[in-house]
């Protein structure tokens, strides 16, 4: 692992877990510091995450990216479409090996306790599903949403009703490609990625002044008349 990768990886994580909070300036001089590197590999880290949003330009530095709710919807939209064509493709397209396996992960992220285990594992059910449709850019698009979506959902997997309605639509999603239903599947994911935007707005609606109280910066319409 280079350098690079490992500056990437640190603030990629400690932006995820809202450790460094959204609206949080990020300069390249502290972190060279923090990290005894160069700016040269600092300054890539930075462009990294600034492609999968999770920093954004200020001046002549960067800034955590805010959470943005009109963001998280437009994010919606491009899912239901990419995700529920996926699906329909994966049903004639996946073998019965391919749909065990997505099976599997999905008992796997059940049985997870804590937190960021269940989030890794229901963002890798949505990419092994839309790569179960052997179309590689829908995959890529997906990941890249899925990526930049990972804060909001972070919020939301504190919540063991909120993992626990999850689960129950990914297997319901699961039931129906096994049995080769692409109506169906295709019907249930996207309620399902309707469902779950709903459910993070509203949180982050919820939480918007407790957020901003912890220096958390948020930005976007409420869901409320919107």
């Amino acid at each position: 692992m280079t350098q690079t990768d490992q500056i990437y990886a640190q603030l990629r994580q400690a932006i995820l877990t809202l450790e460094l909070p959204p609206g949080s300036p990020v300069t390249e001089r502290e972190l060279e510091s923090e990290f005894g590197a160069s700016r040269t590999p600092v300054r890539a880290a930075l462009l990294r995450l600034d492609t999968e949003g999770l920093v954004r330009r200020q001046g002549r530095g960067f800034i955590v990216a805010p959470l943005d709710l009109d963001e998280v919807r437009m994010l919606a939209e491009l899912r239901e479409a990419i995700e529920t064509a996926a699906v329909r493709l994966a049903v004639v397209r996946a073998t019965n090996d391919d749909i065990a396996a997505l099976r599997q992960l999905v008992e796997d992220e059940h049985s997870g306790s804590e937190a960021d285990r269940v989030l890794n594992a229901s963002s890798a059910f949505h990419a092994q599903l839309t790569q179960l449709s052997g179309n590689t850019l829908m995959a890529d698009a997906i990941g890249g949403a899925m990526a930049r979506l990972a804060r909001t959902r972070w919020l939301e997997t504190q919540s063991s009703q909120s993992r626990e309605n999850a689960w129950r639509e990914h297997l319901e999603v699961i039931e129906a490609l096994e049995a080769r239903d692409a109506d169906r599947a295709a019907a249930l994911a996207g309620a399902h990625i309707r469902g779950t935007t709903e459910r993070l707005v509203a949180l982050l609606n919820d939480e918007r002044q407790r957020l901003r109280g912890a220096g958390m910066a948020i930005v976007g319409r409420d869901a409320v008349g919107s």
